[in-house]
């Protein structure tokens, strides 16, 4: 690992003054970050750790949802009884995320904000019509994941806090790698009245929307709606744990069962 300095500031407005230094790089929980520091992937000046910034912090009930603090760590949404009461297919996301240790140190901020094609969050911010708020604006869920680790967000910009909507009912179905447990492929499908949001994440370099299973939902939200409809596995990924066809093959089989435990 290359030497850094290293700043734990205590306002939003401290952090972003500390990420004016050249090759800053901001630490939320680490769980991408310090690994790809072991491996000198990566040789940040800096490291801006914003631990220690209680704005980023907190879950709190909104008139349509929830908002949740970028800092908010995997193993607090997965506890909350309030995450449980008004979203509780978020907190069973959360729950499923990596392992105990990954939980209780990785934080939705710096998952949503890192853009993993595998990460489970990604799925959340655009099946549940999330805006993602940052110390100069208000992104659309929809808009924010522009391809494999990127995102809408420009530099020296802090994602602060991510609010989701109420859904009438939810799920969130994965398939994961056994020994990492990200999403091999995960489908997150949520019911807002008419409107059926259908999102999958791990099948491509970025989360997408099934927009012909969505059309499907909206009319008869059963499984059963679902039968002989599939995603092209063009551009779908592909290694050593999934074939683009077996991805393809799972993202319908992920939201049968995401609709089935939605009810």
């Amino acid at each position: 690992m290359y030497a850094f300095s290293y700043q734990r500031p205590r306002t939003v407005a401290d952090a972003l003054a500390a990420l004016k230094t050249e090759d800053a790089k901001l630490l939320g929980g680490g769980q991408t970050l310090l690994p790809t520091l072991k491996q000198r992937l990566a040789r940040p000046s800096l490291l801006v750790d914003l631990s220690g910034v209680p704005e980023l912090k907190g879950i709190r009930e909104t008139a349509d949802g929830l908002e949740i603090g970028a800092f908010t760590r995997h193993a607090e949404v997965a506890h909350s009884d309030l995450v449980k009461r008004v979203i509780p297919s978020l907190a069973a996301l959360a729950e499923g995320i990596g392992d105990r240790q990954v939980r209780n140190l990785g934080t939705m901020g710096g998952s949503i904000a890192n853009a993993d094609p595998s990460a489970d969050y990604p799925s959340a911010v655009v099946a549940l019509k999330a805006t993602v708020r940052t110390d100069r604006r208000e992104i659309a869920g929809d808009d924010f994941f522009t391809g494999m680790f990127e995102t809408a967000l420009e530099p020296e910009e802090v994602l602060t806090a991510v609010s989701f909507r109420r859904p009438d009912k939810a799920a969130y179905a994965k398939f994961r790698n056994p020994a990492s447990r990200y999403a091999i492929v995960g489908v997150y499908v949520a019911r807002f009245g008419a409107e059926v949001r259908v999102a999958v994440t791990g099948a491509a370099g970025s989360v997408f929307r099934a927009t012909d299973m969505e059309a499907a939902l909206a009319a008869d939200f059963r499984a059963g709606a679902l039968d002989g409809i599939t995603v092209p596995s063009d551009g779908l990924n592909a290694d050593i744990h999934a074939s683009a066809d077996y991805r393809a093959h799972l993202v319908t089989v992920m939201a049968k069962r995401a609709v089935e435990a939605a009810g």
